[in-house]
C-alpha cells in the first residue's frame, strides 16, 4: 500500500534535480515524466508537491482501492461509496445497469419491427446462442411471441406488438 513516508523519500531527490520519482510512485506517470524532464516544473511543482503530498497519497490510495474493487467486484466497497451494486461487470464504471436478456430481445424486436433471431439476441445480449434461443422459447411459451418462418426460410421469433404490415409480408403464411 502507498505510504506518505515513501512518497516523501522519493520526493527528496527533487531537491537535487532528480524530480518526479514520487509522482511515478503514486501512479501519475504523465506528470512524473513532465517533472523529470522539466526539473519539477522548474522547481514550482516540486514546491507544490512538498505541501500537497499527503493529499496526493490519499487520493492515490483511494484510486488504487477503487480499481481493486472494480477488478474483484467488491460489492461492500461500492455500497460504502453509495453506488448501486446490482450492476454487471463494468457497469459501475458507466453507471448503467446491465440489460436483461428479455429486454435485449424486446429491444431487438422493436428495432426489427417485430422480429428477433437467436443470433441477434446472442450478439446484442452477450449470451450464447443456446441461451438466446432458450430465452426466446420462454417468451413463446408465455405467449409473448410465436415462431414463424421468413420467405427466405429463416426461422424467426415474431412479437405481434411490434409487427408492422411490411415485416409481416416477409413471413410465410401458417
Amino acid at each position: 500500500m502507498l505510504s506518505v513516508r515513501m512518497a516523501y523519500i522519493l520526493w527528496l531527490p527533487s531537491l537535487f534535480g532528480v524530480c518526479g520519482l514520487h509522482r511515478f510512485y503514486l501512479g501519475k506517470f504523465g506528470t512524473g515524466l513532465l517533472y523529470f524532464l522539466t526539473g519539477g516544473l522548474f522547481g514550482l511543482g516540486t514546491l507544490y508537491d512538498a505541501f500537497t503530498l499527503p493529499d496526493q497519497v490519499r487520493e492515490a490510495r483511494l484510486k488504487y482501492r477503487y480499481q481493486a474493487a472494480l477488478d474483484a467486484g467488491d460489492r461492500a466497497f461500492f455500497r460504502r461509496l453509495g453506488l448501486d451494486v446490482d450492476q454487471s461487470e463494468g457497469a459501475a464504471r458507466t453507471g448503467s445497469r446491465k440489460e436483461s436478456v428479455e429486454h435485449v430481445i424486446l429491444r431487438i424486436a422493436k428495432k426489427n419491427r417485430g422480429l428477433a433471431t437467436p443470433a441477434e439476441v446472442a450478439l446484442e445480449g452477450g449470451v450464447s446462442a443456446d441461451d438466446a434461443k432458450e430465452h426466446l422459447e420462454q417468451l413463446v411459451n408465455k405467449g409473448f411471441a410465436e415462431v414463424r418462418v421468413r420467405r427466405s426460410g429463416t426461422i424467426v421469433y415474431v412479437f405481434a406488438d411490434f409487427l408492422d404490415d411490411e415485416t409481416g409480408a416477409q413471413l410465410e403464411e401458417m
